[in-house]
């Protein structure tokens, strides 16, 4: 390692002091989907990277989800699993390989990757311990071109009644990371499919959690779905209700953003769009005043003054910058 070399980690160590000391003891939940799981490499720097949280004290939950493993093994089963509107209708086949997939090949791949970093972690379910209790969703009506508006019935998909927190603060307290598979159950233990980004979401607002990061795809929540460039920043719900309107989120943004806005609505701090490709994004997300994806906040008008910057745009770097020197919850 050059003098060079030292010089910069040291600097690099100073600068994230602030944010482990405000940090150590508060929960963070990462969620991340299938997508993640089929990248080994990426996977185990994410794992990495989550290892270091853990060495200074912040706490863990992970949630996965695993669409393309379902859909995978339903067809080497035989047979598809129909989407409407964009939502996958989980019959009882469909909920079979969800269990299998989710609760099987994706919970087991994230574990085996944090066995491999000597990372701590413990597989369950939502159905483990009563985590979540859910209520079959039942038909909804959806617009039609053609009728106007048609009854769809989504099967063994679930919506969350309730939430008991025990199981997660019994393994965060003993030192373990809860890697969290979305599959629920009713009263009557029927299983439910509920979507991850949901779920995660209504944990990190049981826990009390810090922030909320969602592992994504792309860098961050783009202005322009074909140019990375366009990234936003930092934005506010209201900014994101802008984009909405402007049709820029759609597709598997949408129930990131709605989960965005629960988790805030429900005391979460801050959450975060990060993409999992970019070598050591997490920490550069968490521990410095740039970030390396989008913070998303509440309201930014509602800042303490030291914490208001610019009106976030699509170069938003100075009022994140801002917001996050702050360290009222950066």
């Amino acid at each position: 390692m050059t003098q060079y070399d030292r010089e910069a980690t040291v600097a690099g160590l100073m600068r994230a002091l602030p944010y482990i000391r405000l940090y150590r003891g508060r929960v963070f939940v990462i969620k991340f989907g299938g997508s993640l799981i089929v990248e080994p490499e990426a996977l185990r720097q994410v794992v990495e990277q989550v290892k270091v949280f853990q060495e200074v004290g912040i706490r863990v939950v992970l949630v996965h989800g695993g669409a393309p493993q379902t859909t995978a093994l339903a067809r080497k089963l035989g047979f598809e699993t129909p989407f409407i509107a964009g939502r996958r209708v989980t019959t009882p086949q469909a909920m079979e390989a969800a269990v299998m997939a989710l609760n099987g090949t994706v919970n087991t791949a994230v574990l085996s990757a944090c066995r491999a970093v000597d990372l701590p972690a413990i597989g369950i379910s939502c159905v483990d311990a009563g985590l979540v209790r859910a209520r079959l969703r039942p038909p909804v009506e959806m617009p039609d071109a053609q009728l106007g508006s048609v009854t769809v019935d989504f099967g063994q998909v679930g919506d969350i009644a309730s939430m008991d927190r025990t199981i997660l603060d019994r393994l965060i307290g003993s030192g373990f990371v809860p890697v969290v598979s979305p599959v629920s159950a009713d009263d009557q233990g029927r299983l439910l499919n509920i979507n991850a980004d949901t779920v995660a979401s209504a944990i990190a607002c049981a826990v009390d959690a810090e922030k909320l990061v969602f592992l994504t795809d792309t860098p961050g929540i783009l202005e322009n779905k074909r140019d990375l460039s366009s990234m936003v920043s930092c934005i506010d719900l209201a900014g994101l209700e802008a984009m909405e309107g402007r049709g820029v989120i759609d597709g598997g943004m949408l129930p990131k953003v709605s989960a965005a806005r629960a988790a805030l609505s429900g005391g979460v701090r801050r959450v975060h769009m990060v993409g999992f490709r970019q070598r050591l994004s997490l920490l550069m997300e968490i521990f410095t005043n740039e970030g390396a994806g989008t913070l998303v906040v509440r309201d930014l008008a509602a800042l303490p003054p030291a914490e208001q910057g610019a009106t976030p745009a699509i170069d938003a770097g100075p009022a994140r910058a801002t917001i996050r020197t702050g360290l009222a919850g950066g």
